[in-house]
């Protein structure tokens, strides 16, 4: 998946930090604006390989410490569930 001369951030999404650095330029402020236009830290593994790298992309373009950088809290993963199961759940003899 990786192309010659490319730096991944996010392998999950297939983001590059050439993607972060150009979102940054052309305005995204935050760590949740970078999430809505690029979809980094969306993937499987939800940020846990690549939330830091970003977050000191961030910091250099913004010119603060990564620690300053403000983080959106992790979510857990939704999975769908069919209503059938629900409505399953208790058994066929509740009434």
């Amino acid at each position: 998946m990786s192309e010659k001369g490319k730096t991944y951030l996010c392998r999950c999404e297939d983001i590059t930090l050439e993607e972060i650095q150009q979102a940054l330029k052309d305005g995204a402020e935050s760590f949740e604006d970078l999430k809505r236009i690029t979809r980094c830290t969306m993937g499987p593994c939800q940020g846990k390989t690549c939330r830091n790298l970003i977050m000191q992309e961030i910091a250099k373009a913004k010119g603060i410490k990564p620690g300053e950088v403000d983080v959106p809290t992790y979510r857990a993963i939704a999975k769908p569930v069919k209503l059938g199961k629900l409505a399953g759940a208790g058994g066929e003899n509740n009434a």
